[in-house]
């Protein structure tokens, strides 16, 4: 397996990205990000997916051209939360989601979700799920997330998403907690524009951070950062930028280990706002791991651009990447493509 020491500039750079493409086959355009801007991930939406046999046509190339490429394999994710937020139908299995689940405070029901879930995902070459939804609706709140979350109850959110964590992760799926800090109290959408959430820490503490400290507690791999402002925390900065909450809160206060991402910076709350040198320097910063850009193809490759000045330019945004890519490969490690289980199928001379 690949080791950091190994890695270039360029693929220190491209493997902290995390890009959505367009079509539904092994293209110019995705061989052009995966041989040339050396991306870490792919993230999968319905524009991508017909069926079970295409999902696999389309990851088994895009796998070998990584690595026939020189780069490590790829991290290959979807958001399949069920529910409203499902990119894979019929016939792949369609689960009610998570209201439906914390309505009937149904353990098995989150466990049956994970176990199907991980197995239909890994059979056709995804490695990681961008879920659970661990963000908390508060009762009588008209929550931008109504429709997406276990529940109003912390406690009941922790169970239940601590859940289907275990299980997606038991059986080969690596899971991503999101949104953290929480955005169940935000009423407006950062797909549109950047959410201000007034609340104090110590309400957090006792409500919305509740499911995200048992994600640590077992083990979750990676956690989706918000593109929310939490005034009490950090005024300044979204989650998703904010070293306040990425590295001080996250990391430090509640012991995070594992990946740290942004949501999609194509989405109104940063697109709106931060320009991408701006951005990259925040998550640098941060010490967040990858960026997900889920759209636009030209913030992608500034995007990788301005990693890679970075990283070239300064020893602290150097060191950083290394941490991160080092982190990124651990988890590639412990969650393997269908299509390259043999070490040495994704080994190379350093």
């Amino acid at each position: 397996m690949y080791e950091i020491d190994s890695l270039s500039d360029e693929q220190l750079a491209g493997q902290r990205l995390m890009v959505g493409f367009r079509g539904k086959v092994l293209d110019d355009d995705l061989r052009f990000m995966i041989r040339e801007m050396h991306v870490g991930g792919l993230i999968l939406f319905k524009r991508n997916v017909s069926d079970p046999s295409q999902v696999s046509e389309l990851c088994q190339p895009a796998q070998a051209c990584a690595v026939e490429s020189g780069n490590p394999p790829l991290m290959i994710t979807i958001d399949q939360e069920g529910g409203p937020v499902a990119r894979l139908g019929p016939p792949f299995t369609v689960f009610p989601g998570n209201r439906a689940i914390g309505a009937a405070r149904s353990e098995a029901a989150a466990k049956e979700f994970g176990t199907i879930t991980a197995r239909e995902l890994k059979g056709v070459g995804i490695t990681m799920n961008l879920a659970p939804v661990l963000d908390v609706a508060p009762h009588g709140l008209n929550s931008v997330m109504a429709d997406r979350v276990f529940g109003e109850d912390p406690e009941l959110v922790a169970h239940l998403g601590k859940a289907v964590i275990e299980t997606l992760q038991n059986n080969g799926i690596a899971a991503a907690a999101k949104h953290f800090p929480g955005i169940g109290r935000t009423t407006a959408d950062s797909h549109v524009d950047l959410p201000y959430l007034d609340v104090e820490r110590h309400v957090l503490d006792s409500t919305d951070l509740v499911p995200f400290r048992a994600a640590i507690g077992c083990g979750v791999e990676a956690v989706m950062l918000s593109h929310v402002v939490y005034k009490d925390i950090d005024p300044a900065w979204p989650a998703s930028l904010s070293t306040a909450i990425a590295r001080d809160l996250l990391r430090e206060t509640m012991g995070f280990k594992g990946i740290t991402m942004t949501d999609d910076l194509d989405m109104g709350a940063i697109d709106k706002h931060f320009d991408v040198e701006t951005t990259v320097r925040r998550i640098s910063h941060a010490e967040i791991d990858i960026a997900l850009i889920c759209h636009d193809r030209l913030k992608m490759e500034k995007t990788y651009r301005a990693v890679l000045k970075a990283v070239r330019e300064s020893e602290d945004a150097r060191r950083k990447a290394t941490t991160s890519v080092r982190r990124i490969l651990n988890m590639k490690r412990k969650y393997p493509s269908t299509f390259y289980r043999d070490e040495s199928a994704v080994s190379r001379q350093a």
